[in-house]
């Protein structure tokens, strides 16, 4: 009988105590085992971190690492970057040789797989992150950047145009799918089960997809 461990993260206190952020990854995890695993399964325990992405010093992952090694049960995440979002680290785990890892929502990846999705994702997580910090620059070194209306309207204009820049960056993606008669929620599922993220490194919801039909 196949066997999983599952692990969530979120990454503060409140999204834990809310549970923001996990009802995604709890969905994720039902659809793959409900849709790819093979039956009968069994899951031997779940755990959950409240911790930063780039916080190596997480408890309950390693637990459920040593669980799932224990037992040869398949070490189960809803996404890659609910392991980590650094490269380095998401290395190590995979490097593992009696882990076995699987993404839900990329549940035919391999390990090899899995390591260049992790690579390219923090790529473009530092290109948006200087892509940001270089539109703001010029708000920067005369005053707070939301000190009064002239800066406020600067700040949003650079948002905007970040936003533009990361509409015509996966309109390629969101366009073919609308005149296919895909809805909006659809599309949203389709760009988060491919690892795409918003221009501020989120989530896709339909109304941010819709932003995004709308900017072009």
């Amino acid at each position: 009988m196949k066997q999983f461990v599952i692990y969530t993260r979120v990454s503060t206190r409140r999204q834990g105590d809310s549970g923001l952020g996990l009802d995604a990854q709890h969905r994720d995890v039902e659809l793959y085992l409900s849709t790819y695993a093979e039956v009968p399964f069994e899951v031997l325990g779940k755990f959950q971190d409240i911790e930063s992405g780039a916080n190596g010093e997480r408890p309950e992952l390693w637990k459920a690492i040593e669980l799932a090694e224990k037992t040869g049960a398949t070490l189960l995440v809803a996404k890659l970057d609910r392991l980590s979002r650094k490269v380095s680290f998401i290395s190590a785990v995979m490097d593992r040789k009696k882990l076995n890892l699987t993404v839900a929502s990329m549940p035919h990846a391999d390990k090899f797989q899995l390591h260049i999705y992790a690579a390219l994702a923090e790529q473009e997580r530092e290109f948006i992150s200087l892509r940001t910090k270089a539109a703001l620059a010029p708000l920067r070194g005369t005053g707070k950047l939301g000190g009064n209306r002239g800066n406020i309207d600067k700040a949003n204009e650079a948002s905007r145009a970040i936003a533009n820049t990361h509409a015509h960056k996966v309109i390629d993606t969101v366009l073919p799918l609308k005149e296919a008669g895909r809805t909006l929620q659809q599309i949203a599922d389709t760009l988060n089960k491919t690892g795409v993220t918003t221009a501020r490194g989120g989530k896709w919801y339909p109304t941010t997809v819709k932003n995004v039909l709308s900017r072009i």
